[in-house]
Order: C-alpha cells, then sequence, then structure tokens
C-alpha cells in the first residue's frame, strides 16, 4: 500500500519497497556519520539508523515530540481522506498490524497481535489469522475474526459507497469466516494475489468493526476523533485548535511497557521543522535538503541519521475530460521535456555522490526489479509532438484553438516543492507551454483540491511498504465510480487488464516482468512522472534511541527512548 505525503522532501503518498517473495534488496553502503557525499547514494538499503539500545539503558519515561503539518482530516487511514502518511505515523503506535519488518525487508508475524498468519490452501487460496487471546480493543472488547470480516468486506471495493483508498487486494477474497473460534479467521480467494501480507501489515492495520461495518461509519466515524485502539498508546488528549495530539499509555494494553510515558505530535508548517529541532522543541525532524543537514550538524545535541528508504517524490497531471491535459499525447510530450536529472542534482547535490532521477513507478533503485522504463528527457521530440498535435506557438506559448496551453501546478507551499516546480517552469518554457505554481495550504490539500481534481499537474511525495503490487490498483487503475488514488483519473481498459494479471501472479519472476511492463504503460499514457527518492535523512536528538531513520523497518514503540 502507498500513503501520500504533500511536503518532503501523500504516499504517500509515500513509496514502495519490495515484493517479499520476489525482490531481494542491495546494501545501499552509506554512513551517516559522514560529512561529506561521497560514496552516499539514495538506493534502498538493508540497514536502520536508529540508534539501537537495550531497554535497560534507557531512562524510564519521558515525552517523545514529533511534528505533522496539519490535523487529521480523518483517523481512518483506509478511507480516501485519511489517506495520509502523517495520520499514519500518528496511528501506528496505537493500531494493530499483522507483521514486523526489519531493516532488509523480511517479515515476521506481530504476535502482540495475531500467534500465527499462514497461507493454508492454494486451490483456492486460504489464509488463516489466528488472534492472539489477549489482543483487546482499548475498552476492554477482544479482537476478533469480525473486525477481520467487516474491514475485508468494506475493503473490496464492492460496495462504492464506502469511499476506500484502496482494495488492497480484498476485491479477490470471496469469503471470511470464523476459524475454530472467534480468534480465528479464515479468508477464501478466488483468485491468487502475491501480496496477500500485506493486507493488515506495512501501511494498514486493522480497525474495529464499529468503524468498518457500515459505509457511513467508515466514511465519517473517525473524522473528528479516534476512540478504539490497540497498541501500547492511545490519545489522552487532543487540542486542534492549538495544533496538538498527546498520546498516553493504554490501560488495557497486554504486551511490554512502553518505556516513553508520552508521544506528542504538534502541527507545524513544514519550513518551522529544523528551526523546532534546534530550538530543542521537537525530538525528530525529515530534512530535506543539504541546508537542512548542515543545520542539524551545526547544532549541539543533535545528529543525522540516514538510511534510505521507500519515500519518493513524484508529478502527477489531471487527464480528467475536459482538462488541458485530457490529451494523452500533450502529457507525453510535456513528460519528455522536464529535466529529472536536473531537477535531482539540484535538489540532492551534497545529499547524495551521483544524483540520479527515479525512473520507474513499481521499484526503487537498490531493488531486484528496477529499471529504467521512463520516456527520457528529450526536448526536440516534446516539440515536434505538440506541434503535430495542433499545438502551435504563439509567442512565448502555444495555442490550439484559441486555448493556451498553460498549465496550473498545484501542491503544498513548502521550498523545496517550490523549488522543484520553477525547475519545471522553466523546462516547459523552453518548448512553448506555460506553467503556473499555485501553492496550498497543508489543512484540505488532499481533501478539498487534489480528490476534487482542482489541478493540472500536482506534486506530492508517496511513501509504501514491502508490498508495492496492491498499490499498482489503487493508484493506476482507472475506475470513474472509485477513485482510490488515481487523483488523475487517468487509465485505460488496456492497462486495468495488465495491473490484474500482475496482482494475480504468484510467480515471483513473472510478477516482476508484469509490473516493469505496467511501469512502461503508465509513462506511455502520461499518468506522472516519478522525480527522485529520499535519501533518508533525519535530523535527530541525539539521546533518542530506537528512533531515526529506519529505513524499511517498522518501529517497536515499547523500546523507543532516550538513554540515560
Amino acid at each position: 500500500m502507498r500513503t501520500r505525503r504533500r511536503y518532503r522532501g501523500r504516499g504517500a503518498r509515500l513509496r514502495c519497497a519490495a515484493v517479499v517473495a520476489a525482490v531481494g534488496l542491495v546494501v545501499a553502503g552509506c554512513g551517516s556519520t559522514s560529512e561529506s557525499a561521497e560514496g552516499l547514494t539514495a538506493e534502498i538499503g538493508s540497514t536502520s539508523d536508529i540508534n539501537p539500545r537495550e531497554v535497560g539503558e534507557l531512562r524510564q519515561g519521558g515525552n517523545l515530540r514529533l511534528a505533522v503539518s496539519s490535523y487529521p482530516a480523518n483517523w481512518n487511514t483506509l478511507s480516501n481522506d485519511g489517506n495520509e502518511a502523517e495520520i499514519a505515523d500518528i496511528l501506528r503506535p496505537m493500531m494493530p498490524r499483522s507483521f514486523d519488518i526489519d531493516a532488509a525487508g523480511k517479515l515476521t508475524v506481530n504476535t502482540d497481535y495475531f500467534t500465527d498468519v499462514e497461507l493454508t490452501g492454494t486451490d483456492p487460496m486460504r489464509v488463516t489469522y489466528t488472534i492472539n487471546p489477549k489482543a483487546v480493543w482499548s475498552d476492554g472488547s477482544p479482537i476478533t475474526w469480525e473486525d477481520i470480516a467487516a474491514q475485508a468486506n468494506a475493503m473490496s471495493g464492492r460496495d462504492k459507497r464506502y469511499l476506500i483508498a484502496i482494495t488492497n487486494g480484498f476485491e479477490f477474497v470471496d469469503t471470511v469466516e470464523r476459524g475454530v473460534d472467534d480468534r480465528q479467521a479464515i479468508l477464501t480467494f478466488n483468485t491468487p494475489f502475491a501480496d496477500w501480507r500485506g493486507q493488515f501489515a506495512g501501511n494498514s492495520s486493522l480497525y474495529p468493526k464499529s468503524v468498518t461495518s457500515t459505509p457511513e461509519a467508515f466514511n465519517t466515524s473517525l473524522v473528528d476523533a479516534i476512540d478504539l485502539t490497540a497498541g501500547p498508546f492511545t490519545v489522552i488528549d487532543t487540542d486542534r485548535a492549538q495544533g496538538r495530539i498527546t498520546l498516553g499509555h493504554n490501560p488495557k494494553w497486554w504486551g511490554a511497557k512502553p518505556v516513553l510515558d508520552t508521544i506528542t505530535f504538534s502541527v507545524l508548517d513544514r519550513s518551522a521543522w529544523v528551526q523546532a529541532l534546534q530550538n530543542n522543541e521537537l525530538d525528530l525532524a525529515l530534512l530535506s535538503t543539504i541546508d537542512d543537514v548542515q543545520s542539524v550538524r551545526g547544532t549541539d545535541g543533535l545528529e543525522v541519521r540516514r538510511a534510505p528508504g521507500n519515500r519518493w517524490r513524484h508529478l502527477t497531471f489531471n487527464g480528467s475530460p475536459g482538462s488541458i491535459l485530457a490529451d494523452p499525447g500533450v502529457r507525453v510530450a510535456i513528460s519528455k521535456a522536464i529535466d529529472r536529472k536536473g531537477i535531482v542534482t539540484a535538489m540532492q547535490n551534497g545529499l547524495v555522490e551521483n544524483p540520479q532521477p527515479l525512473n520507474n513507478h513499481v521499484f526503487l533503485q537498490g531493488q531486484d526489479g528496477y529499471r529504467d522504463n521512463s520516456l527520457g528527457f528529450d526536448p526536440a521530440a516534446a516539440e515536434r509532438e505538440l506541434d503535430a498535435l495542433g499545438w502551435v506557438r504563439n509567442g512565448d506559448v502555444r495555442e490550439k484553438d484559441g486555448r493556451q496551453l498553460v498549465i496550473r501546478d498545484v501542491f503544498y507551499n513548502d521550498p523545496t516543492w517550490v523549488q522543484i516546480a520553477q525547475i519545471i517552469q522553466q523546462n516547459l518554457a523552453a518548448v512553448g507551454v506555460g506553467l503556473t505554481i499555485d501553492t496550498k495550504p497543508a489543512q484540505g490539500f488532499f481533501t478539498d483540491v487534489i480528490q476534487p481534481g482542482d489541478f493540472d499537474a500536482t506534486q506530492f511525495s508517496f511513501i509504501g511498504d514491502p508490498f508495492p503490487l496492491s498499490s499498482l490498483r489503487q493508484i493506476y487503475y482507472y475506475d470513474p465510480n472509485d477513485l482510490q488514488g488515481n487523483y488523475g483519473r487517468i487509465g485505460s481498459p488496456e492497462l486495468n487488464a495488465l495491473i490484474e494479471r500482475t496482482l494475480t501472479e504468484l510467480d515471483p519472476a513473472k510478477s516482476i516482468e508484469l509490473a516493469n511492463q505496467v511501469d512502461r504503460a503508465v509513462f506511455e499514457e502520461g499518468h506522472s512522472l516519478p522525480l527522485f527518492q529520499s535519501d533518508g535523512s533525519y535530523g535527530v536528538r541525539a539521546t533518542l534511541a530506537n528512533m531515526g531513520s529506519p529505513g524499511l523497518a517498522s518501529y517497536d514503540y515499547t523500546k523507543i527512548g532516550f538513554t540515560k
């Protein structure tokens, strides 16, 4: 699954790691303490940089201070309104997931919630979830098979009243049945599904049936707050006016006692994060630029931790009927006019030794399966193709039928995104295409701007998990009655069919080959342009332990704390 993130340098948005059974990762070979970019890359590796410590080395208690750029629009991350990485970050210490993930992307069953998760049949395909008998929601009610069944039904896509962010393979689930008792669920599939391990893992968590049993509850019950959780922490205080959310111990938690007393999330504009870290108001912040890195390195008590993960920036086009970019030929021509190598060089010079653009929508650099399927930077071809489509230069800007070829690039108001947009603006001006920069505030960015399609082009980040194939349908499959994450409303029946083939292919080599065919088709549709993946730099308080730059790994929130 992919979630979206509006800043940095949605998911987001947020992206992707490997198919667990199919993809091997290579070590990035980087050192986070180096002050030179020599040898550093943005390729995914198999390590974390989190200052690992035993619990006995940590002082008990304390408050971990983190930042988000807006207050949650919806605490249900399975919904389109709530499918944001920042909301998922707030919920991770509180909600059940079926697997833990290590730095190399290896999965192990999360035994706090499940004693076993296994493939128990192949014809038809069956997966059995056996729930830990101690696992309860924060009101003391047991987690049961009915919670799994309700979520599977909501996410199947069969009832369009559920405004889901992703089907996540539940479109292939025929039935969910009670197993040996209420603590076991048996999922029977109507076709094989390669990423079945990700249905309640990675960016997807399990919600109580009270949230997923009806469309109304799914869409609206968590708009203002979340009540039932099931992690070591739960919400103990919120203040929307002050932009603050505080998590404290869950008194019904059955697992290891957390080291921290509280976790506080403060709503801060992204541009203020590094300064807040330097002012001892935050304990961790993602760094986007070499200036951020140098500021942190120059501040006593702070350090940079670095482990590239599955986060990448992109440009998405709006191809809906009547839009300026409705013609795929125009989108493709514009794609060829954008110098992505120039963009990544400008943005990552000094952070990595040899900045490279991301040339794949599915796999990241450093993954087995990654290949360059892009159409390349070719402004001369872009001009020829626009000429052939009837878009003729009239002064600085092309026109057709009295309409100027000027596109509006809409994104969250962040300096890094502005700089990227300015480079794109210069690239497009060279081929007679105008670009207007239109920045928006963080609050309501996705719900009020992106989901309704109020853009010609938009920029945000995707953050993925170890299950990238499930996000193919989420983002690149086009169904006019089921938006999910295809905000540009671009696709074709042929691409849809290819995505279906990829999702149901269990052979690892074949699934990689099909996924790359999907990727090439996405480029040829002019759907979107991947720009570059994050180098994974975080500014961190030096005493913070078991947290920092996780790479592909999930955190154990019971072990995060501060050294003595």
